[in-house]
């Protein structure tokens, strides 16, 4: 009986500190930074890419 009056406890203390970590996380806007990371590899770098040009290998193979 001692066993399942320590796994209450420890499962309600596990329940505790996740709502108290959610609770913190949302006064200090942790989500919205989540949000900007996984946009973040979308963002241009600013350097040129290279454009298609008759120079290519693309354009060689469809002149044969």
């Amino acid at each position: 009986m001692n066993v399942l009056v320590l796994q209450v406890f420890v499962s309600l203390m596990l329940v505790a500190s996740s709502v108290l970590l959610f609770i913190y996380s949302m006064r200090h806007r942790d989500h919205e930074q989540a949000d900007r990371l996984a946009l973040f590899p979308l963002e241009e770098d600013g350097v040129a890419r290279p454009t298609a040009s008759s120079d290519g290998p693309s354009s060689s193979a469809s002149q044969e």
